[in-house]
This record gives C-alpha cells, sequence and structure tokens, in this order.
C-alpha cells in the first residue's frame, strides 16, 4: 500500500515536472519571439524612423531638377542611421561579455531585473521623444534595446538543460525566435500602429517580464546535467537556498558532461585546476578559430541589413524589398532548430556507437558539430556569392539564404559554446566570443563610408573581397574534425 502510495506521487510529481518544462519552454521561447531581436529588423525600423522625420534637417536638394520635380540627397542621414545601427550591433556583441559575466556571477534573477531596466528604459525614451528635438537619444536608447535583448536571450538559453538530449535543439530554436522577433515590429506598423504606440506596447510587457522572472524561473541557474527532481519556479516548493544547494550538488556530475577540454593531452591532478580555468579556454587555439568563424560571416550579415536600406532607389522599392526581409526574417525560428536538431541526432548516433567501442563522450559531443559549423559556413558562402549579384529580384533568393543562414550561425554558436566549453564558463565564453566579435564588427562602418565615397554606393568590390575571406571559415570544422581525430578516434563523419 505505501509502496503504491510512493508510485502515484512520482507519478504525478512527474506529469507537473513535465508540465513545467513545456510552460518554460514556451514562456522563453515567447519572450525570444517577441521581444529580444528588434535591432534584426533594422531595415524595416529605420524606413518607419525617416516617416518620423528623424534626422531630416539633415536631408538637402540636389542642386540639379529632373522636370519639376527637386531630387533630395539624403546621404547625411543615411550616414547618421549607419552609425546608430553600428554602435548598436556593437553594443549588441561587445556587452555580452560583461552581461555574461554577470549571469555567471550573480545568477539568473539579477540578469533578467538588469535587461528589464535596459530595455524598458530604451523603449519608453524611443516612445516619449520627438524627431524635432531628441533625435540624438536614439544613439542612446537602441544600444541599450540591443544589450538588454540579448541578456534577455542569455538569460532563456539556459532553458535548453531542461531538455536533455534535444538540449541543442532547444538553444537553436530561441537563437532562431531572436532573429524572427524583428517580424513583431513590422506586423505592428502594417496594422496601422504608430512607432511611438508599438514602443509603449513593448514598455507595457515589461510587467510580464518581471512577473515571469519572480514566478517562473529559478533564481540561480538551471544546472546542466539536471539533478534527480528537480524543481523551479513558484510550485517548486523550496527557498534559494535550498535550490542553490541542488545547483552545487549537480556539480559534482558534471565531470561526466560533455565539453572537451581544449588542450590535447589529458591533464594530471596537479594541472586540472589551471587546464579548467576560464582564461585556459580563452586563449585556447579552438576558441581563436571560432571567434574568426563567427566573425567574418557576422561581418557580412551586418554588412547586408545595413545598406539594404540605402541601396534602394525609390520609395516604392523601399517598401517592398524591406517588407519582404522583414518577413523573411520571421522564419528563423523554423530555421534554426534544424541545426541543433542535427547536432543532437549526430551525437546520439556517435554515442551508441562509442558505447560498443569505448570511445570518449567528450570526442563524440565535439565531434557532433563539424558537420553544422561546414554546413553553416556553406549556406554563408551561398548567401554572400547571391548578395554580390547587383541583379535586384535575385535579392528575393538572398533574403532567404540570409535568414537561413544567420539562424544556422548564432544558433550553432551557442550550441557549439555548450559543448566545447564547460557549462560553469558558458556565460562568460559566450559572452567574451561575443565581445571580441563586435570588435570585428566596427569594420562594418568603415566599409559603409567607403561604399558610399569612393565606391559611389556599388558595394560590389566589397562583396567579392567578401567572399573570399567567408572561404576560410571552412577552415573552422576541419580543424574541429582534426581534433576529434585526435581524441580517441570517434566514428568517422558521413
Amino acid at each position: 500500500m505505501k509502496d503504491d502510495k510512493a508510485w502515484e506521487v512520482g507519478r504525478f510529481g512527474g506529469g507537473a515536472r513535465k508540465i513545467r518544462t513545456l510552460q518554460g519552454r514556451v514562456w522563453g521561447l515567447l519572450e525570444c519571439l517577441g521581444f529580444v531581436g528588434i535591432l534584426v529588423a533594422w531595415a524595416s525600423l529605420v524606413f518607419v524612423i525617416k516617416t518620423e522625420h528623424y534626422f531630416e534637417e539633415l536631408c538637402e536638394p540636389n542642386a540639379w531638377l529632373t522636370g519639376n520635380t527637386t531630387l533630395t540627397d539624403f546621404k547625411a542621414q543615411d550616414e547618421k542611421f549607419s552609425l546608430i545601427f553600428t554602435l548598436a550591433s556593437f553594443m549588441n556583441n561587445f556587452m555580452t561579455f560583461p552581461t555574461g559575466y554577470i549571469f555567471d556571477r550573480f545568477k539568473n534573477t539579477v540578469a533578467r531585473l538588469i535587461a528589464i531596466f535596459l530595455y524598458t528604459t530604451a523603449t519608453l525614451t524611443i516612445a516619449f521623444t520627438s524627431a524635432d528635438e531628441y533625435s540624438l537619444l536614439l544613439f542612446l536608447a537602441m544600444p541599450m534595446l540591443t544589450v538588454g535583448g540579448i541578456l534577455f536571450l542569455i538569460t532563456n538559453l539556459q532553458v535548453g538543460n531542461l531538455f536533455g538530449k534535444h538540449r541543442s535543439t532547444i538553444i537553436t530554436l530561441y537563437n532562431g525566435a531572436f532573429d524572427s522577433s524583428s517580424a513583431v515590429f513590422l506586423l505592428l506598423y502594417e496594422q496601422g500602429v504608430s512607432l511611438r504606440a508599438s514602443f509603449l506596447f513593448f514598455s507595457v510587457f515589461s510587467v510580464w517580464h518581471v512577473g515571469r522572472t519572480f514566478l517562473l524561473l529559478p533564481r540561480g541557474h538551471i544546472p546542466y546535467p539536471l539533478p534527480p527532481n528537480y524543481c523551479y519556479g513558484l510550485c517548486s516548493g523550496r527557498d534559494s537556498r535550498e535550490e542553490e544547494q541542488k545547483t552545487v550538488e549537480s556539480k559534482e556530475l558534471e565531470g561526466q558532461s560533455e565539453f572537451v577540454s581544449p588542450k590535447e593531452e589529458i591533464p594530471d591532478p596537479g594541472q586540472q585546476k589551471e587546464l579548467r580555468s576560464f582564461w585556459g579556454y580563452a586563449f585556447s587555439r579552438r576558441f581563436a578559430w571560432h571567434l574568426m568563424w563567427l566573425s567574418m560571416m557576422q561581418l557580412w550579415h551586418y554588412i547586408f541589413i545595413g545598406t539594404l536600406n540605402s541601396l534602394l532607389t525609390t520609395p516604392a522599392k523601399v517598401s517592398i524589398y524591406t517588407n519582404a526581409f522583414a518577413i523573411t526574417q520571421f522564419f528563423g525560428v523554423l530555421c534554426a532548430p534544424w541545426n541543433g536538431l542535427l547536432t543532437d541526432l549526430l551525437k546520439q548516433r556517435y554515442q551508441k556507437k562509442a558505447s560498443k567501442t569505448g570511445f570518449s563522450a567528450s570526442a563524440v559531443a565535439l565531434c557532433s558539430t563539424v558537420p553544422c559549423l561546414a554546413l553553416t559556413s556553406l549556406l554563408c558562402l551561398g548567401f554572400a556569392l547571391c548578395a554580390s549579384v547587383p541583379v535586384l529580384p535575385l535579392q528575393y533568393i538572398t533574403f532567404i539564404l540570409q535568414v537561413i543562414s544567420r539562424s544556422f550561425l548564432y544558433g550553432g554558436n551557442a550550441a557549439f559554446l555548450t559543448l566545447a566549453f564547460p557549462p560553469e564558463h558558458f556565460g562568460k565564453i559566450f559572452g567574451l566570443v561575443m565581445a571580441l566579435s563586435a570588435i570585428v564588427s566596427l569594420l562594418q562602418f568603415l566599409i559603409f563610408t567607403f561604399i558610399k565615397g569612393p565606391l559611389q554606393n556599388d558595394p560590389f568590390y566589397v562583396n567579392v573581397m567578401l567572399v573570399l575571406v567567408t572561404l576560410l571559415t571552412f577552415m573552422h570544422p576541419f580543424l574541429v574534425y582534426g581534433e576529434c581525430q585526435r581524441k580517441e578516434g570517434p566514428p568517422a563523419i558521413a
């Protein structure tokens, strides 16, 4: 009788845990999908901001006329918007390192409260400023908006820890939702919602962010691997000290987790502590090549997004193509999980073979990322080639390749870092790679200036150069594969 009662409690308790896990995934997905990636919608956002007459005083009529029409020179206005985009995209990545440190050091609740403060301050600033007197506040508001959004993303990525063998799929799904959130702004604008009303809507929803922070998420981190009977949120029945104890206990299991030391040799006990330090991983060859892989392809995407609006010659074309671009961004949430799913399936397949042959689980986990890294480079190369062809109708295909490539890039980046580095350093490693890639992204403003000046708005030669640089990204999966081959010979990659 007692055993039957225990079974009933376990059965219903397990059902409650599954419901909370599913609820956590859904709410996290909605948060990423609805709010955190507005910068990705820059091509549409800048079109709307222009209609609100921001920096309109910089527009000057040309000295020549065509019939009765005076042509207006928007070069100075476009340069202002390019500078805002460069600053915001730089801060989006560079500030990921300090925010990742905050997440690792002060845990989930503190990080989310900072994100809510930055995000809400930015949306209120844009909502209550006028183009006549406060245009320059966009230089403050847009970086705050992007930093708040990326901190939301970091705190949501840990939800993947709840899903065990589907961890990479969930992480890439959330990264895809980050990209797709740009479509929310377009949908509001297409329904006739003004710029001010849209950002007031985003501000009011901060109440929901606060509620989810305190009621539906743990105060600390979600550990990986999960300890038995792990609970979190309002219904966990545990205080923060108990929750922290559970997390500490789970750390004892991390010796079995799936990260690989960057060093090829197996460390002796005297070296173990040093090798597991954060800076030991930050200065590893694996980290350096991954940084190059991410930075080169990210620069391509930023240049394409930042120059798209200015390359369209008429308002009608601007409206048609920016709307098409924003709509394709929405499908990022459908594209990104395929990358994580491929990683998870390969990892499970190699683990089955490793259990029979005695190969290390760490090498298998790293080996499973190689096809995804190579596929991402291939997609970016296809996107780069299409973007380099100066045929406007072809850009519809470019938009499709861009959203697939971007989804694979950021989802694959997060998935690779979770498998290649230890979980206790994830926030800092993720932040550092994004921060250093942001320094590389500063080149975009020089490239924007070069295109608008000496190249007279023709980016063809810049595109050709960047296509050649993209070819270097194929080195990263080849080097990771070579490293796998040196790790006890994991199963060959098809």
